[in-house]
């Protein structure tokens, strides 16, 4: 499933860049997220819990970021595993623009589940997907815009 999208946020770029690569603000904005560690360098490893339908689980992953620009892009991608409820994997390209305002966030989405989760169907499924994109980028406008810097540290 793909999901696309873009957030206005009321700060500078230097800013929200800071907080895409903050462990403490993405563990904040995940929604269920209950453990995120690393660094943008070395990767990140999550665990995150969530009920899709009557299938809940708790998934354990890793996440790393590649084709990193500086203050204006890069690409997340990961995978987390479920146990026998299935998996998760994908990516987003994310790229940060100033804007009258602050900054246009934009996000392309692609992601995959398999094994029971997947049995669901692809309409609770991409519903889930756009449920869970909007809260984390909502949590995140109002994390950054509530904060003038991330905290340090994983």
């Amino acid at each position: 499933m793909e999901l696309k999208g873009s957030r206005i946020i009321n700060a500078d770029r230097a800013t929200v860049w800071a907080h895409l690569n903050s462990a403490d603000t993405l563990r904040a904005c995940i929604p269920g997220c209950t453990d995120l560690t690393g660094s943008p360098e070395d990767g990140f490893e999550a665990t995150v819990t969530q009920k899709v339908g009557p299938v809940k689980a708790t998934f354990k992953g890793a996440v790393e970021l590649s084709d990193i620009v500086p203050l204006t892009s890069y690409t997340i991608s990961g995978e987390g595993k479920g146990g026998v409820a299935g998996f998760a994997k994908g990516g987003a390209a994310v790229v940060l623009t100033e804007v009258e305002g602050g900054t246009e966030l934009t996000y392309d989405v692609d992601a995959k589940v398999g094994g029971k989760i997947a049995q669901l169907g692809s309409r609770l499924i991409d519903g889930f997907a756009r449920k869970m994109a909007d809260q984390f980028f909502e949590r995140f406008k109002d994390t950054v815009e509530g904060a003038s810097a991330p905290a340090t540290g994983a």
